[in-house]
């Protein structure tokens, strides 16, 4: 007689969440323990949930996503009513963890791997971002939002990839401008400040969107690029290689040659193709072109710059020394 209670109870809440609003969202996050431990755990099939963790969890890990710091485990018990991603047109939303629901709007949707969605008020963590039918939108983690696109990119794609054309992007104004480049991507014939107009003859309206199209195309596929350069409007043709970094990795165009950081710029992962530079785990970047950096984005910034070669300034222990990488 309880089995079949609470059997009901979450029929109750599947079918009639849009009714009970965030209140039937609340109680579907303690039903289904999504949040455990201080951590999120979101069903999102019956037998799987999607982990946002900074480290490995014990469980059975069928996929991980080492940019997003998401896992797909395995769910033994199951959860009959999982949270859906649905794309139809969203009247509103709310921040909700097991305790309250906080009802805004995203602010400034995802750019790609690196700037994560913001809300419009004061996010817990953590919590969902939820429509008054318990559609999933987003998930916060302490760096903000990962939305619903790249959530369910996750869950569907067998292997995890992303795409990269060798640029970053921002939105200036009403445009979409490039403001980093990476000098080392053979055939990037990128500048920045360029203004990217049309992408595989698609109207570029937004940072976000322009990303979503690149992080998600096909490792080696074809693109065309319309962009305006000064008073020239140019389309530029590119083929996108596997993206080396990003979100809660390094990214500086450091790692497309093998080399990767952590937060405090010390070297924490050289790959073969790396070794001939001779550097070291935990060897620290102090400069690049001789400009101080204290920051991945400040890197980017002094690489874009490269013509034909960057001279890097490390420290290892008390001893500084010098690296010049050249540019494709």
């Amino acid at each position: 007689m309880f089995r079949l209670f609470v059997t009901l109870t979450f029929l109750f809440l599947n079918l009639y969440a849009c009714k009970g609003g965030y209140n039937s969202c609340k109680a579907k996050i303690n039903d289904s323990k999504t949040i455990k431990n201080n951590q999120l755990q979101v069903p999102l099939t019956k037998h799987t949930r999607v982990l946002f963790s900074r480290t490995r969890p014990h469980a059975t890990i069928l996929k991980h996503d080492p940019y997003l710091s998401l896992y797909l485990i395995k769910d033994k018990k199951g959860f009959r009513y999982p949270f859906s991603i649905s794309y139809r047109p969203v009247l509103g939303t709310a921040c909700v963890d097991k305790h309250r629901a906080v009802k805004g709007k995203i602010l400034k949707h995802q750019v790609g791997l690196n700037h994560f969605a913001t809300f419009s008020e004061k996010l817990t963590y953590p919590s969902l971002i939820l429509t008054s039918c318990c559609s999933l939108e987003g998930i916060v983690t302490p760096r903000g939002i990962i939305e619903k696109a790249y959530i369910d990119r996750f869950v569907k794609i067998k292997k995890v990839s992303y795409s990269d054309i060798g640029i970053r992007v921002k939105d200036e104004k009403s445009f979409v401008i490039v403001n980093a480049i990476n000098p080392f991507l053979d055939g990037n014939n990128f500048k920045v400040g360029d203004c990217i107009l049309r992408f595989d003859g698609k109207k570029v309206k937004s940072a976000s969107s322009l990303m979503k199209w690149i992080l998600f195309s096909k490792i080696g596929s074809s693109h065309r690029v319309k962009i305006k350069r000064g008073s020239k409007i140019l389309t530029l043709k590119m083929k996108s290689s596997k993206r080396d970094g990003g979100g809660y990795l390094s990214d500086t165009f450091l790692e497309f040659l093998g080399i990767s950081f952590d937060r405090h710029l010390r070297i924490i992962k050289i790959e073969k193709k790396a070794k001939k530079y001779q550097l070291k785990l935990g060897d620290k970047l102090l400069q690049v072109n001789k400009k101080d950096i204290t920051t991945q984005d400040e890197i980017l910034k002094q690489i874009s710059k490269s013509k034909e070669s960057s001279h890097l300034l490390f420290q290892r222990n008390h001893f500084q020394f010098f690296v010049t990488i050249k540019s494709i």
